[in-house]
Order: C-alpha cells, then structure tokens, then sequence
C-alpha cells in the first residue's frame, strides 16, 4: 500500500469527483492520504469529507500565505486536533515567495502551530518556500518536535539540517520533471527511514501528467521515480514510506 501525506482533496477540483478519486486510488494501490488543512474556516468541511471515508485523514492549520482568514491560536488548534481523524498540525511554516519582505506575522503564526503541535502531541507539517534560513532558526529555537518538510525542494544541507532536527522529508511530483536534476540527487541521498511521498493534489501533477489536475492515485508515480533514483525495487520505496507514514503520524492506522 502506498500513502499520500499532503493533499488537498477538499479543494472544489476534486471534492467535485470524490467517489472518482477514491477509485483511482484503489485502482493504483493508494490505501491512504492525508487532507491537508489550511484556513480554519474550512475545517467544517474538510472534516466531514474524511469522516466518510476510511482511506483519509485530517490535519488542522493556516498556511502561511493565506492572510484573510480566521489566525489560529494554541487553544483553537488543540481544540481541532482532539478530533480523532486530525493526525497532524499544518500545514504551517514560511513561505517568502507570496510575502517577500517577510512578515512578522507570519513567523508568530509558524510559532504558534509549532506550540499547538507540542501541546497537542501530534506532529508537524512544514511549508517552506524561499524561507529555508528562518525555517529551520523557527523550529530550532521553538524545539519543535517531530514533523515533515512537506513537498521539499531545497537543497542537501537544508534537507540534512532538518533531518537533524528530527524531521522526515516528503518528495512531491516535482521529483519526476526533467528540470529538477539537483532535487533528485537529494531525494536520492535522504535516508530511507526518513522518507515520504505526496502529491499535494490538486498541484503538481507528476509526469506524464504534467498540466492536469493531480490527485492522489498519482503518488505511485512519485514513488516510482524514488526507486529509479535509488536503485531499488519499487516495494522498497512503498513498504518504507508507508512504515515511516505510521511512525511519523502515529495517530493514523491502516484503514
């Protein structure tokens, strides 16, 4: 069974084919998936998509470009994340590409998920785009427990500091386009039991589908090239991301 830990199956492109998409899933050997919260004011809904269906959970958070929204304090988020089907906090962390002179306000809310995860006990998951320097400073001085850099596509030395920090690392579609050469390499060089994959559907539809909506059926893809790029049969990068799926988010279990 592979797994997807990031994506946004409440968003309209595929809550409007939800029974379809449960299908391809199956179809592809995607057991599971994590439905990635990002605005408080969604919540409602995205809880009850995955209360329908056993294969998906839920996480609970702000991402860190959204501005007009409801801003989450400690006691909102545990609040949330007490509900059986939350397995995570986030998605959360820093994201300079959308705010380039680098809010405040956004390293406070990173704070304050990074608080809520500690108190909750459940892990993080971590958004960082052009913001790896402040990232990682965050989740040191915070002491941030476990969690995952969702969707990396740093380099080595920003994915061996957060492996250093106890953090699991998750590849996307990105890994399989012809450009993303030095991303390859580090998915190829980031330690086995510490490795994820994703789709962050509806985004970033892997090759051959670059272009369309994503979804989740479509992690086998991205699990595939990690073999490629590894040297290893394709039920290794499937048994060892779906064991490290369960260590990391030990709220989950298989459905």
């Amino acid at each position: 069974m592979l797994i997807d830990s990031h994506c946004h199956v409440d968003f309209p492109e595929l809550a409007a084919r939800e029974s379809e998409v449960l299908a391809t899933m199956a179809a592809n050997g995607v057991g599971q998936a994590i439905c990635v919260g990002v605005r408080i004011e969604d919540f409602p809904r995205l809880r009850d998509l995955v209360g329908r269906h056993s294969q998906y959970w839920a996480s609970v958070g702000v991402h860190p470009s959204n501005t007009d929204c409801e801003e989450p304090d400690i006691t909102r988020l545990c609040e949330l994340a007490d509900d059986p089907k939350v397995v995570a906090i986030g998605e959360t962390g820093l994201d300079y590409y959308w705010h380039k002179d680098a809010p405040e306000w956004q390293r406070e809310r990173f704070r304050t998920h990074i608080r809520a995860a500690k108190a909750c006990g459940k892990p993080l998951i971590v958004h960082m785009r052009e913001a790896a320097a402040d990232t990682l400073r965050i989740l040191r001085e915070e002491k941030a427990g476990g969690g995952v850099m969702h969707c990396f596509t740093e380099s080595l030395d920003t994915a061996e500091a957060a492996l250093a920090l106890g953090l699991y690392i998750s590849f996307s579609g990105v890994i399989t386009f012809r450009n993303a050469s030095a991303l390859k390499a580090v998915a190829a060089s980031v330690p086995l039991d510490r490795l994820l994959i994703e789709t962050d559907a509806p985004y970033l539809a892997p090759t051959p589908y670059r272009g369309k909506t994503n979804e989740p059926a479509w992690v086998k893809h991205v699990a595939e090239e990690l073999a490629v790029l590894r040297g290893v049969p394709f039920a290794v990068i499937e048994q060892a991301t779906t064991e490290n799926f369960f260590r990391l988010f030990r709220h989950a279990h298989p459905a």
